[in-house]
């Protein structure tokens, strides 16, 4: 049984206003609510004032990298279990091994495409927290 995705919702990050909204397109044909900042600053105020079941973060950003806050995320009890969709162009495999290890649930490397970005978030709504 699946969970309605409509019922989720999912806050995606990404310093280029392109490529959230490329991401926020999919995830809503998707039927997920979504919200799209640029950067970790608003990424924080969403995650404070709004309930958010997933997040799909972009590691190059200036100033606060996406992995820098993943870990400060993983580091607060209310966000320990929230699923974390870690995207980024560099995929070597210490890059990879480095987003894991800062608490990314997942790793995809752009270019990504729409099918690899709605099976990840599907399957990780899914999984028991």
């Amino acid at each position: 049984m699946s969970i309605p995705p409509s019922k989720k919702r999912i806050l995606v990050v990404d310093d280029e206003p392109e490529t959230a909204k490329m991401f926020g397109t999919i995830l809503e044909i998707s039927g997920y609510e979504v919200y799209k900042v640029h950067g970790p600053a608003q990424a924080m105020a969403v995650i404070e004032s709004q309930v958010v079941d997933l997040l799909v973060l972009d590691v190059m950003m200036p100033g606060v990298s996406g992995l820098e806050l993943c870990k400060y995320l993983r580091r607060d009890p209310r966000f320990q279990t929230l699923p974390v969709v870690v995207v980024s162009a560099k995929a070597q495999p210490e890059d990879i091994r480095e987003g894991m290890a800062a608490g990314a649930s997942a790793y995809l490397t752009k270019p990504l495409s729409t099918k690899q970005l709605i099976r990840t978030v599907s399957e990780l709504l899914l999984r028991p927290a």
